[in-house]
């Protein structure tokens, strides 16, 4: 179970994980020294196709999809559309985060948004025992596998990444 159980300091996700009674970890690093998804990866010792950014994104249609790819990977939005069945996938802008989801850049967890919306993962995160992903704040992430990930939420995997 979870390391960190002080409730006041719990986010969203990490409720979520709780409250289903599924094994994960908390992990933290230092956010102001890991920016980027790569250095996040260093800091906790892991490998970083193992760790998964969460991107949020709009289709033609006007719905939002959020992806999940390895850190160090970029999201290909023609396969992002065509896993979305989406004409065309663009990346949302950085200021329509926070209210849409209820996160903020850097920060951003596929668990515990505002709304649910379709989610994906890139394939290769069936490769692996665990996966890591952001715990919904900077400085923190969860570790889990991705059955139990999928207990939480609808996440669907594709070949999504460029």
């Amino acid at each position: 179970m979870s390391k960190h159980d002080k409730a006041q300091d719990k986010t969203n996700a990490m409720r979520m994980f709780d409250a289903a009674g599924l094994p994960h970890e908390v992990l933290f690093y230092d956010a102001e020294a890991a920016v980027s998804g790569a250095e996040v990866a260093a800091a906790l010792g892991q490998d970083p196709d193992q760790v998964f950014k969460t991107l949020v994104t709009v289709g033609k249609s006007g719905e939002h999809y959020v992806f999940m790819v390895p850190v160090e990977g970029e999201l290909n939005l023609k396969k992002a559309a065509s896993a979305a069945e989406e004409k065309s996938i663009a990346m949302i802008k950085s200021r329509e985060l926070l209210p849409l989801t209820g996160y903020i850049h850097g920060g951003c967890s596929p668990l515990g948004m505002k709304k649910v919306f379709p989610t994906f993962i890139d394939e290769t995160a069936i490769l692996f025992d665990t996966i890591m992903y952001s715990g919904g704040r900077r400085g923190c992430q969860i570790c889990s596998s991705l059955a139990d990930l999928q207990k939480l939420v609808d996440v669907q995997t594709a070949d999504i990444t460029a």
